[in-house]
């Protein structure tokens, strides 16, 4: 697959400058709901001092689950260690993570949802009763040991909360979705990212950007950074809303946020199966993509927009796609 700029899956360009990243609750802009009541529960728990709930933070990838890790740690004072679902392979793998915490400290997990289940069962009586219980020996001469652990708090971040097994998610006494932002917020958080990188921007092409990031903070940044490429190469120290249209035209991404890739998908859905039903291993056939690829990456956007629809019979154009792309809608 093509390297797509709106694609919302973290990639090493999006490692910032620290300072780019909000550092506690009152700087980080939009999901005005979490951030309220987290700071309920935080306050509640350095009133009591205990160490806060486990949290459970879910919601499609690019909305900012590591940046409230990361403010969830400093609004405790606690130091952050963090770790990835995938690199935990085996159960001594968890055990070199939990044995190095100190009391107080808030462990993150991304994509806690890919700890394999039988490492899991290791993990219950860690976020329980803070207790590390390991199998240790060959068959036969196995013994199990007991390793107390200080009290933690352990940040889950997911965006399949559907393949959290239940035993994993009732132990989190904090669950919370992270929703897609509004065209004002992500304006504020583009406005913002402008003064940190030292790059200003007309307010027109900050409302513009906001506007074709796909509700997604991660993406305003990324195509941020690119606009403010050709501002440079342009020999300007400011971004005015037609060097904004330029660029993006020249990225490829449309007044939607739509890019090259989501564009072959509506075309092929529209002029090759005449709109639909048709299943989505054709789809991803016509347009040389994965099946992966299509569901995880293209579709979710495309139905949040309301420019397809799944059906019992396959996918379906609807008649924004239609207007979007110029075709007459005779459904």
């Amino acid at each position: 697959m093509e390297d797509r700029i709106i694609d919302a899956e973290e990639k090493s360009e999006d490692v910032f400058e620290k300072n780019i990243r909000p550092q506690s609750i009152d700087e980080y802009i939009g999901q005005t709901e979490l951030k309220e009541n987290l700071r309920v529960f935080i306050k509640a728990a350095l009133i009591r001092e205990e160490p806060l709930d486990h949290v459970l933070l879910y919601g499609p990838p690019g909305l900012g689950k590591t940046t409230m890790a990361h403010i969830i740690a400093n609004e405790l004072g606690s130091n952050l260690r963090c770790a990835s679902g995938p690199s935990i392979e085996k159960t001594g793998d968890l055990a070199a993570i939990l044995s190095t915490l100190e009391p107080g400290d808030v462990l993150f997990i991304d994509e806690i949802h890919r700890i394999p289940k039988y490492i899991e069962e290791v993990l219950y009586p860690a976020m329980e009763d803070f207790e590390l219980q390991l199998v240790v020996g060959s068959e036969g001469k196995s013994r199990s040991i007991k390793i107390d652990l200080p009290p933690f708090t352990l940040v889950g971040a997911t965006t399949r909360a559907g393949d959290i097994s239940s035993p994993l998610r009732d132990r989190f006494g904090i669950i919370s979705k992270l929703e897609y932002y509004k065209d004002e917020e992500l304006e504020r958080i583009i406005n913002r990212t402008s003064k940190v990188l030292d790059m200003e921007i007309e307010n027109k092409a900050a409302k513009e950007l906001s506007k074709r990031c796909r509700k997604t903070p991660r993406i305003a940044n990324r195509l941020f950074k690119r606009v403010r490429d050709f501002a440079l190469v342009d020999g300007s120290s400011y971004i005015t809303y037609d060097l904004a249209l330029i660029s993006l035209d020249r990225l490829k991404v449309d007044q939607f946020g739509l890019d090259g890739v989501d564009i072959d998908y509506l075309k092929s859905l529209i002029t090759k199966f005449n709109g639909g039903p048709v299943g989505i291993e054709t789809i991803a056939t016509s347009i040389g993509e994965e099946v992966s690829t299509i569901e995880d990456v293209v579709e979710p956007f495309l139905l949040q927009e309301g420019f397809i629809k799944r059906t019992p019979r396959g996918r379906v154009a609807c008649k924004k796609a239609y207007e979007h792309l110029g075709f007459d809608y005779n459904k």
